[in-house]
């Protein structure tokens, strides 16, 4: 038999992505989130490829070994280029109507995000405009916002209520996150956020409010199945310790997740009911304490943190990273998009995080994919590129990984390919968008 004849066959698949530079997979045996030195450990193949079928790897490796067992029709070269998975975005406020640049002058004069919030600016401005908007624009809006994310490479959003603050308003926002989620590529995970302000009705009632949360909203949101988690805004001046733990408990109660808005504005001991109620992340945590990062550190809690909020508020500060991975508490990284924060791409957070709070490219990019994505529940289907999860890929056009956050302030995405099919090529056009139905 000739040696043509003894060559094994190769197995069809749906789409190869071939000679990748760098295809960082993030691949572990651990189900837990990385933290301290594990964030550093990204998996890189060097001219690497990955074979899809179904929406699913089936194969990572070598070029020349994927290529010598698997055939496609549709293959894309990666030469000289980097490939990350989909960017996982765990905290956006997605829904939401109206603008607010005249505050962003306010802030440039000194004004806090507190004392706007009490002048009836911030948060219960955008309410005002939200309740008066209809499902249909509020839709319409979302799918724009998620056209920029995924051009950004973004797969995987998850999106906070917040902006109703009554029970039909707030069911109307999650309402919009469902039928978003339906339509669009970008996979969003709902987030119940009815504890994000105190609103006019309740005014100087804020127990009465907790109480129409706990009594009224969290078990219409619950049979309704809007939402797997539960966030509450804990700050001075919002929602107390006290308020804060009664609605996480009662939202745990009703079958939701625990998150938690923590220590933003003030140390108020956010970091350590968030690990009090087992609570799976808990976010900004400008202001947390050392008791309180080791608190979280001993129940994994994540610590998701958004640079680009604290740049936007002009605070002055940004949380402590480091200290954090020194602690071992798992980082992830997110956009905090919302009508004072106006970014959508993770590429820019990650540059955040680097030059604002000294993670290194590879702990962004491990707080970016892998733990974002524990953040959310998802770590089991997505954020890794390893055989049986989600094909959520991203090819970036830069040679290896530490370019990510070192040439920041433009869109780097070459393709982007979302359950293992091409949603973003960037040689078809000015737009890049292939399709975007979900």
């Amino acid at each position: 038999m000739s040696k043509r004849g003894k060559r094994k066959s190769r197995e069809t698949v749906d789409l190869l992505i071939v000679n990748a530079n760098e295809l960082v997979t993030l691949a572990s045996s651990s189900q837990k989130p990385r933290i301290g030195k594990q964030m550093k450990e990204l998996g890189i193949i060097h001219d690497g490829a990955i074979a899809i079928r179904d929406g699913r790897i089936v194969a990572v490796g070598k070029t020349s070994s994927i290529t010598g067992s698997f055939k496609a029709g549709n293959v894309i070269s990666a030469n000289g280029k980097t490939v990350l998975p989909g960017f996982i975005d765990p905290h956006t406020h997605l829904v939401f109507a109206g603008s607010r640049e005249d505050e962003f002058q306010m802030r440039i004069e000194g004004a806090s995000y507190l004392e706007i919030l009490n002048a009836g600016g911030g948060i219960l401005r955008t309410v005002t405009d939200t309740r008066k908007t209809s499902v249909e624009r509020l839709v319409d809006t979302c799918m724009e916002k998620l056209d920029i994310m995924l051009l950004h490479g973004t797969t995987t959003v998850e999106a906070k209520s917040g902006y109703g603050l009554t029970t039909k308003d707030e069911l109307k926002i999650l309402e919009v996150i469902r039928r978003v989620n339906q339509l669009h590529t970008v996979d969003i995970v709902a987030t119940f956020l009815g504890a994000h302000a105190v609103p006019p009705e309740y005014k100087g009632n804020t127990q009465g409010y907790v109480n129409l949360i706990v009594d009224d909203m969290l078990p219409k949101v619950t049979e309704k199945v809007l939402a797997e988690f539960c966030d509450v805004f804990c700050e001075r001046g919002v929602f107390n310790l006290e308020q804060s733990k009664r609605i996480l408990v009662n939202a745990k109660e009703c079958g939701l997740k625990a998150k938690i808005h923590a220590d933003e504005m003030s140390l108020l001991g956010g970091a350590e009911l968030a690990a009090d109620v087992g609570a799976v992340s808990a976010e900004h945590l400008l202001f947390s304490s050392i008791d309180g990062f080791q608190a979280m550190a001993a129940k994994d809690t994540i610590a998701v943190l958004l640079p680009a909020a604290a740049f936007s508020l002009m605070m002055g500060r940004y949380p402590d990273a480091r200290l954090m991975i020194d602690l071992n508490v798992p980082v992830a990284l997110g956009t905090d998009h919302n009508p004072s924060c106006l970014v959508e791409s993770m590429q820019l957070i990650v540059a955040f995080a680097c030059h604002f709070m000294r993670l290194t490219p590879d702990e962004a990019i491990t707080a970016a994919t892998i733990n974002a994505a524990h953040a959310l529940g998802k770590a089991h289907d997505i954020g890794s590129l390893e055989v049986g999860k989600r094909a959520d890929v991203v090819v970036l056009d830069m040679p290896n990984h530490k370019f990510l956050g070192h040439h920041f302030g433009m869109n780097l995405v070459d393709k982007v390919v979302k359950n293992g099919r091409i949603v973003v090529d960037k040689e078809i056009g000015p737009s890049g968008i292939v399709h975007l139905e979900g």
